[in-house]
């Protein structure tokens, strides 16, 4: 038997109401506290009790078996030329103090080649030449991998800082640390996964030199400026991970 529906069944009370809501809010922050793997990507990781593993930052599985345990990547803005360290160039020795055989495309013009005041040799079984800079390091030179074939089309500041750190000298792309951390993750919920290191305020192009790009805004790396010690000084220079859409990156 059927009753004809009365349409006080159709609402809700603001008790009843409250009631309800009350208890579907809790099921979300339940499931966010057990780490609901609902809707998980391919992939993911296996993780830890309490890691959400829908969060953009949880932990997934690389594509090939893990070697290294940790990365640690310093860019040394302004500091020593290769041309110094482990790349001889006898062109330069040659040409010392004579204008160079070619036109560059430079801010300014270019003056007469400058070869470097430091001794080269080789050193371990692969023979890989270091400068007189480096005696220490040149006694582990087989442990270590230099890349000699790196270059840039432009010559200047901004654009190799940019092509170091995001692989293009002109677009907008993602930077190397904004990669890693979409394609792995995080083990830590809490803490952002990229966070850039820059003692003494920001380099030439500031905050592109760790964009997300056309990736979540997530991926971006939060600035620190490592000059500071105090704990507050140091939060206070953190990026939010929203973009204010004025070119830089607000402070929290």
């Amino acid at each position: 038997m059927h009753h004809a529906p009365r349409p006080e069944d159709y609402f809700l009370t603001r008790r009843e109401f409250l009631h309800r809501c009350g208890i579907g809010m809790g099921a979300l922050g339940f499931a966010a506290l057990t780490g609901s793997v609902v809707g998980a990507a391919p992939g993911t990781a296996p993780s830890a009790a309490g890691v959400n593993l829908n969060h953009p930052l949880a932990p997934r599985l690389p594509h090939f078996p893990v070697k290294a345990k940790r990365v640690i990547h310093i860019f040394a803005n302004g500091g020593p030329s290769q041309v110094d360290t482990f790349d001889p160039k006898p062109e330069l020795t040659k040409w010392h103090g004579k204008p160079l055989p070619l036109d560059l495309k430079t801010e300014r013009k270019t003056g007469a080649a400058f070869g470097s005041p430091f001794k080269f040799q080789p050193y371990g079984e692969s023979g890989i030449e270091v400068s007189e800079l480096f005696p220490q390091v040149a006694e582990s030179i087989d442990e270590l991998a230099i890349i000699r074939s790196m270059h840039a089309d432009v010559p200047n500041h901004e654009p190799s800082l940019m092509l170091m750190n995001c692989g293009d000298a002109r677009l907008p792309r993602p930077s190397l640390g904004s990669w890693v951390t979409y394609g792995l993750g995080s083990e830590n919920q809490n803490l952002p996964g990229f966070i850039a290191m820059c003692p003494g305020g920001y380099p030439i192009q500031e905050s592109q030199n760790w964009q997300s790009a056309f990736l979540p805004g997530i991926y971006q790396g939060n600035y620190i400026d490592t000059k500071h010690t105090d704990l507050e000084k140091l939060l206070g220079q953190q990026n939010s991970w929203a973009h204010s859409g004025s070119g830089k990156w607000p402070r929290l």
